[in-house]
């Protein structure tokens, strides 16, 4: 690197001086979070192996940026600096987020960062009354400026999120891709190593284990539903019993790593194990019995994959209505904390039903098994490259290594 901290290899001027291979097509990766770096490590895992082009990944500025320079870095990926990113030029930019995305010159290929198009807009006032809310990321605030659509290409998971673009963005619709899920696509083909991440989770044969799994903000399961851990340690028999908690970053990275383990310092005494947001999230979803959450994506990614779940809270205002989210808190049991609760988690697995658990996976993709295929062409012709071979096939998820 430069004084600067600019990168001089493989990019930038005179860089062709110090390649050893040269005539590259270079993507880059707009990591603004490290929940949508993991979404997007489900795609660039797909090209990064053809070595005609070289992938170099940039943090985006993000109110929760924090922490995914040193997730890159463990990666052991190429980072380039956010400042040096925007003023180079690229073949094709990869993100899952929407900030900065006017500042990158380069074909932009935008995909969702959770189970599809599942938030509204932030609320907005119009004079006297308030305006309509729109989903969010399908909305003509977030893809346009100055009248220009800023998505070369579109990725929606389901065909109604193309109706909905219809109505909010029609003039984006020329880019919108209908391509599926790519992180249930790797859900799902990892489902056969059940075991395999039960045993690094330290779960018994005998045993079932409940995993909480909770998203960031005021409405969330951490924040609303303090008695939540305590009680489930103190009435479920650790015998019988594992406990294992799944925040999102969005707490770890807005509150500190070492703050969150010290409000979790006494139930991590009493028997909780912790995933840190290294960890892929859905070997643990995977090898649960039962998932007790809220209005965030991974209860509806746990639901797809036939994990029976419980939430504690309403549902959130901010939610899409007919979302995948909205289905889940609409037809999942609600756990009642004033009750006892191992008979409520044995109950909740006979609460489900095919139709509940086909209507929750259809809001969530529509191209079942075959979004990593569609990706992977829409980039080749945005690279104006031939597409090598057959596509290999999805690596299962990595068995958890971080826990504490």
């Amino acid at each position: 690197m430069g004084e600067a901290g600019w990168v001089r290899v493989p990019i930038g001027v005179g860089a062709e001086r110090w390649v050893t291979l040269a005539g590259l097509r270079t993507v880059l990766v707009v990591v603004h979070t490290l929940p949508s770096g993991q979404r997007l490590l489900d795609v660039v895992e797909h090209i990064e192996t053809d070595q005609r082009i070289q992938v170099v990944f940039t943090p985006a500025p993000d109110v929760f940026d924090s922490g995914v320079i040193d997730w890159l870095r463990s990666l052991g990926a190429l980072v380039v600096p956010w400042q040096q990113a925007i003023q180079q030029r690229f073949d094709l930019a990869i993100t899952a987020s929407y900030g900065g995305l006017s500042e990158i010159h380069a074909p932009r290929i935008v995909l969702p960062h959770g189970a599809g198009y599942g938030k509204l807009a932030p609320q907005a006032t119009g004079k006297g009354s308030r305006a309509r809310r729109q989903v969010y990321g399908l909305d003509a605030q977030r893809l346009t400026r100055d009248g220009r659509v800023l998505a070369d290409v579109l990725v929606l998971s389901t065909n109604a999120h193309k109706s909905i673009l219809r109505a909010q963005c029609p003039e984006a619709l020329s880019s919108a891709l209908v391509a599926g899920d790519p992180c249930y696509d790797k859900l799902l083909a990892s489902m056969h190593l059940r075991k395999l991440y039960r045993e690094a989770l330290c779960v018994e044969d005998d045993q079932q284990l409940v995993l909480i799994a909770s998203t960031w903000g005021a409405q969330s399961l951490f924040a609303r539903s303090a008695e939540l851990m305590p009680r489930l340690l103190q009435q479920l028999d650790n015998r019988k019993f594992r406990i294992a908690a799944l925040l999102h970053p969005g707490v770890w990275f807005g509150h500190g790593k070492r703050q969150v383990l010290a409000w979790l310092s006494e139930y991590r005494r009493a028997g909780l194990t912790v995933l840190t947001p290294e960890v892929d999230w859905r070997a643990a979803v995977i090898g649960a019995d039962i998932v007790i959450g809220d209005h965030g994506s991974i209860p509806v990614y746990a639901a797809c994959a036939r994990v029976p779940v419980l939430t504690v809270d309403g549902l959130d205002t901010d939610v899409a209505p007919l979302s995948a989210n909205a289905l889940l808190a609409d037809r999942a049991p609600r756990l009642h904390l004033t009750d006892p609760i191992e008979p409520q988690l044995h109950s909740a697995a006979d609460h489900f039903d095919e139709d509940d658990y086909a209507a929750i996976t259809a809001a969530v993709t529509s191209k079942p098994d075959q979004a990593v295929r569609l990706l992977r062409d829409a980039i080749y012709r945005q690279l104006c490259l031939p597409e090598p071979g057959r596509h290999r096939q999805l690596e299962p998820v990595a068995v958890p290594q971080r826990q504490v």
